[in-house]
């Protein structure tokens, strides 16, 4: 049975936010009486300025590789290994529909200009195939092979993706300085520190300071943002903006520190803490 539809993502773990090709094809061609291709051969490159995209499961276990040719031509193809495995060099024999595969079947699905298969059998292999971090695709070769729904006549072909080494992951830290001042007029408490990165980004900074003094405690909330750069530190600067009624004195306090962003290249929170001992001086 055929459908009539194109599927894309259809893989059973989160995917991945797609990438665009820097260098690669798709080919495919169909046997007389095969239902997505009806017997004709189609292929899409960079070079053409077929515009590519790639993207995978977040656990590495499927690749979806989507194509928007120059002509108007769209199309899909999702290759899977059985669950709970990573795509890997090799031969995967008795595919099935991806999305649709059992746990111990491969998935396989090439489908687009409003056909696909709505079950299939098939098989692939792949080449060669190198993952960066969160989903990053940087090779594939791979060749495939898919009948609809158990026909005998059959869609042939094969993908080729290049892409840069994978952006590195966003690294965190953030450190707490061992003084702090605490202002004689307001008893609100200034405190400082730095934050560390590998990949430029903005950096928000917050946290408590908390203070144990004459049998009463004090707590009191903070918050700043600074630009991280790699290859040094990066101070950043906090004044507490409220404590309450009891104001912070001259002595020892607790101080957490988070700090928190978005990784530039992946998305997702990054985020690192500290909690020190600061000693807090009039000023």
């Amino acid at each position: 049975m055929a459908l009539a539809l194109a599927t894309a993502g259809l893989f059973q773990g989160a995917e991945a936010e797609a990438q665009t090709v820097e260098s690669g094809s798709l080919s495919f061609s169909g046997d007389t009486g095969d239902w997505v291709t009806g017997g004709q051969s189609f292929a899409y490159s960079t070079a053409a300025q077929d515009t590519l995209g790639v993207s995978a499961s977040t656990d590495n276990g499927g690749v979806s590789v989507n194509v928007n040719g120059a002509n108007g031509d769209w199309w899909t193809l999702d290759l899977a290994a059985p669950s709970g495995t990573t795509l890997a060099p090799g031969s995967y024999t008795g595919a099935t529909r991806a999305g649709s595969n059992g746990p111990t079947e491969p998935g396989l699905s090439l489908s687009g200009n409003g056909k696909g298969c709505s079950d299939l059998t098939g098989s692939f292999t792949v080449q060669d195939v190198v993952f960066g971090p969160g989903g990053y695709v940087q090779k594939l070769d791979a060749t495939y092979e898919q009948h609809c729904s158990g026909s005998e006549p059959a869609l042939r072909g094969e993908v080729h993706i290049s892409n840069p080494a994978a952006p590195a992951e966003l690294q965190l830290g953030v450190d707490v300085a061992a003084k702090g001042t605490v202002a004689g007029a307001d008893g609100r408490p200034t405190v400082h520190g730095t934050v560390t990165c590998n990949v430029p980004t903005d950096v928000s900074v917050a946290g408590e300071v908390t203070q144990t003094a004459r049998n009463v405690t004090v707590t009191g909330p903070y918050s700043t943002s600074v630009a991280c750069a790699p290859g040094a530190p990066v101070a950043w600067t906090a004044t507490v903006t409220a404590s309450g009624d009891s104001p912070f004195v001259k002595g020892d306090a607790q101080v957490r520190a988070q700090a928190f962003t978005q990784d530039p290249n992946y998305g997702g929170t990054v985020s690192a803490e500290k909690t020190a001992t600061v000693t807090l001086t009039k000023s």
